[in-house]
């Protein structure tokens, strides 16, 4: 490739994505830096960096699984059990990245006071029926067993 090509391969990242990270691959794979296209890689990683933070965040739904849990357990059921292990799971593997796992600590507070939130309206309990501040750090979070 030369640096003519640069030009198709933006427009290959505005057309096809997939077919644009396999060339980019393709092309870091053979140390071709030069033809690589760095201003849509840019953006691409941060995305990317930016849709991982957002899911730690989204799995940690399972602190509202797990005051609801608590709160009423007479609604127990074994699918809701596994919907615990689930997110559970899915955190627990995300959290295997060192950055991720800073970032799920360090939000687990503001995030705890939404799940609370959500779990009192869910339940229609009152909200100064879930602890205030969480019950859990994130170690565990990840360990407890239901």
């Amino acid at each position: 490739m030369t640096t003519t090509e640069l030009v198709p391969l933006r427009l290959l990242y505005e057309q096809d994505e997939t077919a644009w990270l396999e060339t980019m691959w393709a092309l870091a794979a053979e140390g071709c830096f030069a033809e690589m296209d760095f201003t849509n890689l840019s953006e691409y990683l941060a995305d990317m960096a930016k849709r991982d933070r957002r899911e730690v965040k989204n799995r940690l739904v399972l602190l509202q699984h797990l005051l609801k849990w608590e709160c009423q357990p007479n609604h127990r059921s074994g699918s809701w059990k596994a919907t615990i292990m689930e997110q559970r799971r899915m955190l627990e593997d995300m959290l295997d990245s060192g950055t991720l796992h800073n970032h799920a600590e360090a939000i687990l507070a503001k995030t705890y006071d939404r799940a609370r939130e959500e779990a009192a309206a869910e339940t229609e309990l009152p909200l100064d029926s879930f602890p205030q501040s969480c019950p859990w750090d994130l170690e565990s979070l990840l360990t407890a067993r239901r």
